[in-house]
């Protein structure tokens, strides 16, 4: 099944490789991880924050076992007031519904996308195709590629963003 991730991808020379796993998989990327058999931390979580004064939203990538650092965060992204997005603004501003948001393809130009750096040391990360039960295996120099993503440190305290 060809979908809209997967056809960004082909349209750009982007390798990849589509997998899929039950949609009765409970849902998160740490039980995609678990039953298509990679580590969580190659599982990329999709995360859409909102700026609170703009109404802008961004793209957070962060692994399956890891949470972002509330100030690395908002250094990321230039403001001290974001929150993460409700539903219904992922779905209005993604046109998907959170639990598989893929990490390209929609995106209008200017959208801003940030990839956690210690992601870029994994040899492969799985990410949401857009729907539940697909996943697109893909190096991380190609999941910047695809998605146009600025590397950032969001999980450690002690380095700079």
């Amino acid at each position: 099944m060809k979908l809209p991730a997967h056809l960004h991808l082909e349209k750009n020379n982007i390798p990849y490789e589509a997998k899929s796993f039950s949609p009765e998989t409970e849902k998160g990327a740490s039980n995609v991880a678990k039953v298509l058999n990679f580590p969580e931390r190659q599982a990329v979580k999709t995360l859409i924050f909102q700026v609170v004064d703009s109404g802008e939203c961004v793209l957070v990538m962060l692994g399956a076992d890891q949470n972002a650092i509330s100030g690395n965060l908002k250094k990321a992204i230039g403001s001290r007031n974001i929150q993460m997005a409700p539903p219904e603004k992922v779905k209005e501003v993604t046109g998907y519904i959170i639990g598989s948001i893929p990490a390209f393809g929609w995106q209008p130009s200017g959208f801003r996308t940030f990839l956690e750096a210690t992601l870029t040391s994994e040899p492969i990360l799985g990410t949401g195709a857009g729907v539940w039960g697909e996943e697109i295996m893909i190096t991380p120099e190609n999941l910047i590629k695809a998605s146009n993503a600025i590397v950032v440190n969001l999980t450690d305290r002690d380095k700079p963003v």
